[in-house]
């Protein structure tokens, strides 16, 4: 009995308890489901949606008390709730704040290296513009995020995450944004494909989370009248959150595989690896530079 205990493994795929030496899950089909390239400390410790959730939040969390710190004598005490903890506007530029300015002109202008303000795209996600900003953006996350993981799983989830923040910056630059910041745009590719996936579901419980949804959709709609919001980012990571739910299906209709996993690790070591050299970057260039 102890060897059957050892010889047990969570697949990496459906993360249904079955044993190591299995050449295929009878559950999800993954291939070799107890080789160390699957099972890994990926797969291990972002198992669970709170971890994921908590992990996010805490990169964002993270990277607002940095900004704050960067310029400690610039950031924002306004009583207007909007602007109250807003960390100045130099030390989100050099944190990764993304548009037209800095990806055309402050980037390549600190830097010397044409394109490389395109990171911003990613960098930006994770920035904020006062206590209230983040903390409404991180409240909507918990949420929505969730439920997103559910129906599409952490993997899927992730993806939809990190290209729906860039999908929307990117048609907000496009669109002619000269600065812009936060994670709203990623939290709109949630809403997105939360959207897609209550319309072509379908039945009670499809028309309830369509309805659901589509009243944070609205309620987004009507915070875009707001002075200072960045309608392109909203609506361009809405769009990019249900083109990617489409391509990349739901839980009912297809269980997660090795590619999704895979697609999921690449972006995020593609962001972790940004997002640390921007920090980096930041503190060099403010003091040591």
């Amino acid at each position: 009995m102890d060897n059957d205990r050892t010889n047990a493994l969570m697949c990496p795929g459906c993360r249904k308890l079955i044993s190591r030496d299995e050449p295929t899950c009878p559950y999800c089909g993954m291939t070799r489901p107890g080789s160390k390239l699957k099972a890994n400390w990926w797969t291990q410790h972002l198992q669970t949606p709170d971890n994921l959730i908590k992990a996010i939040i805490f990169a964002n969390v993270g990277f607002y008390i940095l900004a704050l710190l960067l310029n400690p004598k610039g950031f924002g005490l306004s009583m207007n709730p909007m602007a109250f903890l807003s960390p100045a506007s130099n030390a989100l530029f050099i944190l990764g704040a993304t548009g037209r300015y800095p990806i055309d002109q402050i980037w390549p202008g600190i830097t010397g290296i044409p394109g490389i303000g395109w990171l911003t795209l990613l960098t930006a996600n994770f920035l904020h513009g006062s206590l209230l900003h983040i903390l409404f953006n991180m409240l909507v996350l918990r949420q929505i995020g969730l439920l997103t993981i559910r129906e599409f799983g952490i993997y899927r989830m992730l993806v939809i995450y990190i290209l729906s923040g860039a999908g929307g910056f990117l048609l907000s630059y496009l669109a002619g944004v000269s600065f812009t910041i936060g994670a709203s745009a990623a939290v709109c590719g949630l809403i997105g494909a939360m959207i897609y996936f209550g319309k072509v579901r379908g039945g009670v419980y499809g028309n309830l989370i369509y309805r659901q949804i589509g009243g944070w959709a609205v309620g987004l709609l009507i915070i875009g009248f707001l002075p200072g919001i960045n309608n392109w980012g909203h609506a361009g990571g809405f769009l990019t959150g249900v083109g990617l739910a489409f391509l990349l299906g739901y839980q009912e209709k297809r269980r997660e595989t090795f590619g999704h996993k895979a697609a999921a690790g690449i972006c995020a070591l593609v962001t972790v690896f940004v997002l640390a050299g921007s920090a980096v970057f930041g503190v060099f260039y403010t003091y040591l530079n």
